[in-house]
């Protein structure tokens, strides 16, 4: 965001999601910090599991999401590791 800070989202279509943030149309929160720019996604198995990697990020200190921000982004996860 414009000020530095960090906002952690989940979308089931990214671009349209990127698009309302930059119009200023989906997060009240990210609609006073414009310009917005995409840092870092990752693709999840399912919505429910999004939701618990969006909880999770947000939950990290700054530092954190940098480092998650500088590694390499994985592949695709799976909710059952065995599948």
């Amino acid at each position: 965001c414009r000020d530095g800070s960090l906002y952690a989202g989940a979308a089931v279509d990214l671009e349209r999601r990127l698009r309302e943030h930059r119009a200023g149309r989906a997060s009240r929160y990210t609609r006073s910090r414009l310009p917005v720019e995409l840092a870092w996604s990752c693709e999840m198995p399912s919505w429910s599991a999004a939701l618990v990697e969006e909880a999770r990020i947000k939950s990290l200190p700054r530092r954190a999401k940098e480092l998650l921000m500088a590694a390499p982004v994985p592949e695709p996860l799976r909710e059952d590791p065995a599948s």
